[in-house]
């Protein structure tokens, strides 16, 4: 649990030093890099750690990510320059891969079926701890200490959750002798590194019908199909294709893809049109979005009961009903129902969220021998992760475009950088009246549309959960 807050709070940590850091180090052009490279890095990796875990063991694996992880951390710390600080999180984004899948896969190996849906539970509520503290943790540094500790801090918890590993996790001796598929792993990064690329950066780095977009497109598909071809003949494959099968794997996975997408969108976009179409300060912003991590622990603990009790199908169906209940919230929300409402239209996706991914993560690890949990709870997070990717991009390009066809529709000579200025009182002042309301409105419709997509989604995930297996959940005979 330790290791997961270490990971998980690094993204709202870091998100509320970042400000101060660009005025610092300069470069503002590059600001999304440092969030991007992180996310690259960590993503690409992910699956290879899972099976790297299932090769050599969970600790040594462990050891490794945990320690390249809080090596970026440090140096971190120590850039003086936006470049050096995009290349230090690369290092981090490296390490950070092998955190999160592989302290989950310890828990499902330690721990039996009827243990692991509570334990899971448990696991969840990091993710909501480190949702409300990461950013006071991170305005405390920067306001009374200095950014670098932002990065520093993570390195005694860190260090801390290495011991307790070392001390307590006592493995199997493992017999099988190691094979590495360096061939695919090397597809595999240079496939998904080009098309998380594309998202990432498409359409603001470069369009996304330029002669780049098409050479990256193309490089990944073409190094997606020679990894295919590379894991169809390889001894002991990086992916194992067989576990994806199993429909209880196929498609919890799949819905991990949905939900990744949706909670990216709220996460992104709710604090803006609090702030700049209601008019509230960002602490009430940022209360509406914290519903949401209260509803996911309280939800995941639920599950784990509920899990032994009913089974994954009608865990996962409740989950699912939540998220479409609470995208449909947002997409009747308006200025004139207030924050409140915002609230609780974030609370029921927390409550869908923690009740899908509890279930997932519990029945997937049941589903499989132990010499493959770690590759498919890696390939969950990895899910996961993609999902979040795309969501950036499809919702990112939704809000611009929405935005620009508003301000050509009604003749304005705004851009989409002027929102900026209304989403602090500061800013709205600066603005005069009859413009200010053209813009929130503007915002408004435009976000509204992203709310609309967020809801296709939740429907998507729904329709996806009803074709998962009825039944209790099993462990797998050959645990």
């Amino acid at each position: 649990m330790l290791a997961m807050f270490v990971s998980a709070v690094e993204a709202t940590i870091v998100t509320t030093a970042m400000p101060t850091i660009a005025s610092e180090l300069g470069g503002f052009s590059r600001y999304s890099w440092i969030f991007s490279s992180y996310l690259l890095m960590s993503t690409v990796t992910v699956l290879i750690y899972g099976k790297l875990a299932d090769i050599f063991g969970r600790k040594p694996v462990f050891f490794i990510g945990l320690a390249i992880f809080l090596l970026g951390s440090v140096l971190c710390g120590f850039a003086v320059s936006m470049e050096q600080l995009i290349v230090y999180r690369l290092i981090q984004g490296l390490g950070a891969g092998a955190v999160m899948p592989i302290a989950t896969t310890i828990v499902g190996d330690i721990y039996t079926t009827e243990e692991r849906a509570k334990i899971q539970g448990y696991l969840s509520s990091v993710w909501g701890i480190s949702a409300v503290s990461g950013p006071v943790i991170g305005g405390l540094l920067v306001q009374y200490v200095n950014w670098q500790f932002v990065f520093w801090v993570n390195v005694p918890l860190g260090l801390l959750s290495m011991a307790g590993i070392y001390l307590f996790l006592h493995e199997p001796k493992r017999t099988q002798k190691a094979s590495i598929d360096y061939k695919g792993a090397f597809l595999l990064t240079a496939g998904l590194s080009s098309i998380l690329i594309w998202l990432v950066e498409g359409g603001q780095a470069f369009g996304r019908l330029s002669a780049i977009s098409l050479l990256l497109l193309s490089l990944s598909a073409v190094m997606f199909f020679l990894f295919f071809s590379q894991e169809k003949k390889a001894a002991n494959p990086l992916i194992s294709f067989s576990i994806w099968k199993n429909p209880v794997i196929l498609y919890a996975n799949l819905v991990s893809l949905t939900t990744g997408i949706i909670l990216i969108g709220i996460s992104s976009y709710l604090p803006t049109y609090v702030s700049g179409v209601m008019e509230q300060p960002a602490i009430i912003a940022g209360f509406t979005l914290t519903t949401m991590s209260i509803g996911w622990p309280l939800a995941s603990s639920m599950a784990g009961h509920l899990l032994l009790r009913f089974g994954p199908f009608l865990v996962s169906f409740a989950g699912g009903i939540s998220l479409v209940i609470g995208a449909l919230m947002f997409v009747f929300m308006t200025a004139v129902l207030g924050p409140v409402w915002a609230a609780c239209s974030s609370f029921f996706i927390g409550v869908g969220m923690g009740l899908t991914n509890t279930s997932f993560i519990v029945t997937i690890q049941g589903a499989v021998p132990r010499e493959q949990r770690g590759s498919a709870t890696a390939a969950n997070m990895f899910m996961k992760n993609f999902g979040n990717t795309i969501g950036a991009s499809v919702f990112g390009a939704i809000l611009n475009g929405a935005l620009l066809s508003y301000f050509a529709s009604n003749q304005l000579t705004n851009t989409v950088d002027d929102v900026n200025t209304m989403l602090t009182n500061e800013g709205r002042k600066s603005i005069p009246s009859h413009e200010l309301v053209s813009l929130q409105e503007g915002l408004a419709n435009s976000l509204h549309w992203v709310y609309l997509a967020i809801f296709v989604f939740a429907l998507i995930s729904l329709l996806l959960i009803l074709r998962i297996p009825r039944g209790k959940v099993y462990e797998h005979v050959n645990n």
